[in-house]
């Protein structure tokens, strides 16, 4: 069901593979196009915060190409629309309205980039209108996230006890159980039954696999295993949605169908983020590198401590329960399962900018969250058990987005 994850690429697949790149470019679509820029400006801005923006700019051009078409219930807004207004001027001028906030260096270059695009299209009323309705639902989007709880500041109360040190980092992501939803009713929605007893056999399992699989320096995890842990150590907007994109252009999707399916994915992939936060800070569950260098504590005698283990890179700043991977990777095939019908997908191919030369394929949806879950193990962050549960949680998710947003419109037939 994959086609191929690879470090050296023969000439015959190089070759092969700048055939498909050459060919990709002519069934994108502005949508595609600008989910391409919006990654490659909301990145550098942090993984949440520039997963929120991905949101934003999406549903902002969803909203503007369908008060055109009017195919699919508006998220947020439908505004007054001719049917010849230019989608492409919409949906660009409200991708780079929305981007132009992020700060002055980046409202400059907005206008720089909204202006090369939209030379592209044919000047006229068509055009100047699109621009104008691309702007107008941009502002209402922005102005209904304006005070959605993203910039409270940090108050995660370290656990300790008095005059005792602990390692000092700022903990990441424990002010997104506050943040306003895209799509569920509350941050909880999905939260997941607690982490497994220390006692279970369960327990001891999955810590012996980790103590094995995921250590730097595992005997153990074979070449392969060890190519796909680094290959998923990207996170942020640059791990998912160049794979959403990919395939919304291998499906050919049009404009409107585009813009749906990706704002989906970006609403699916902002909520499972504050649900996934919302659990783990609930749980405080402790990681691998906690939990095997004090293995002789958890009360289980079939784990042991190992005082010098490492993981394979360095341990997300965040509580482990769930697999925050696997919810969004979950969460992905949620909305693609839902929104298609199907596991299976034209084959896709994505690159990882943490595992340079590597490209990994899929033509199914259970295989690519299952990768996405295995290396997380491998990796050394995870236990087997979270990395189900955050599947399974992230499904839930995306599944919930496709049937409770942006729905298509119900016409009756008479």
């Amino acid at each position: 069901m994959r086609a191929s994850m690879s470090r050296p690429i023969p000439a015959a697949l190089i070759a092969a593979s700048l055939a498909v790149a050459i060919q990709a470019p002519a069934r994108a679509n502005v949508i595609t196009d600008w989910d391409e820029k919006a990654v490659a400006v909301a990145t550098p801005i942090g993984t949440y915060p520039a997963q929120r923006v991905m949101a934003m700019v999406h549903v902002a051009m969803f909203d503007a190409t369908n008060s055109i078409a009017r195919r699919y219930r508006p998220y947020l807004v439908q505004l007054p629309a001719a049917p010849t207004t230019s989608k492409e001027a919409a949906a660009a001028a409200a991708a780079g309205t929305i981007l132009a906030t992020i700060d002055a260096k980046t409202a400059a270059e907005m206008k720089v980039a909204i202006a090369t695009y939209l030379a592209s299209i044919p000047d006229g009323e068509a055009k100047w209108d699109g621009i104008k309705l691309g702007e107008a639902v941009a502002a209402k989007v922005l102005e209904a996230r304006a005070d959605d709880g993203s910039d409270a500041p940090d108050d995660y109360r370290p656990r300790t006890t008095p005059g005792a040190y602990i390692p000092t980092p700022i903990t990441a992501g424990s002010t997104w159980p506050g943040v306003k939803p895209f799509a569920m009713t509350k941050a909880s929605q999905f939260r997941p039954p607690p982490p497994i007893a220390l006692s279970s056999e369960t327990w001891a399992k999955d810590f012996n696999e980790l103590c094995d699989y995921g250590a730097k320096t595992s005997a153990k995890r074979s070449a392969q295993q060890t190519e796909t842990a680094r290959f998923w150590l990207m996170v942020g907007p640059q791990a998912y949605h160049p794979f959403a994109r990919h395939l919304a252009t291998a499906q050919q999707m049009n404009v409107e169908d585009s813009a749906r399916f990706m704002a989906l994915v970006a609403v699916g992939l902002n909520d499972a983020l504050i649900a996934l936060f919302e659990a783990k800070y609930h749980y405080n569950f402790w990681r691998p590198i906690t939990a095997i260098r004090n293995g002789d504590i958890d009360d289980n005698p079939a784990t042991e401590r190992h005082a010098t283990w490492q993981p394979i890179d360095n341990t997300p700043m965040h509580p482990e329960y769930p697999c925050a991977h696997c919810v969004s990777s979950g969460s992905v095939a949620g909305v693609v399962t839902t929104v298609l019908g199907t596991e299976d997908i034209p084959e896709v191919a994505v690159t990882s900018p943490t595992a340079p030369g590597v490209t990994h394929r899929w033509t199914n949806m259970k295989v690519f969250a299952e990768e996405v879950a295995n290396a997380r193990i491998w990796a050394g962050f995870h236990y087997r058990f979270s990395t189900e549960v955050g599947t399974k949680m992230g499904r839930e998710i995306g599944e919930y987005v496709v049937k409770n947003v942006m729905q298509p419109v119900v016409t009756s037939s008479r």
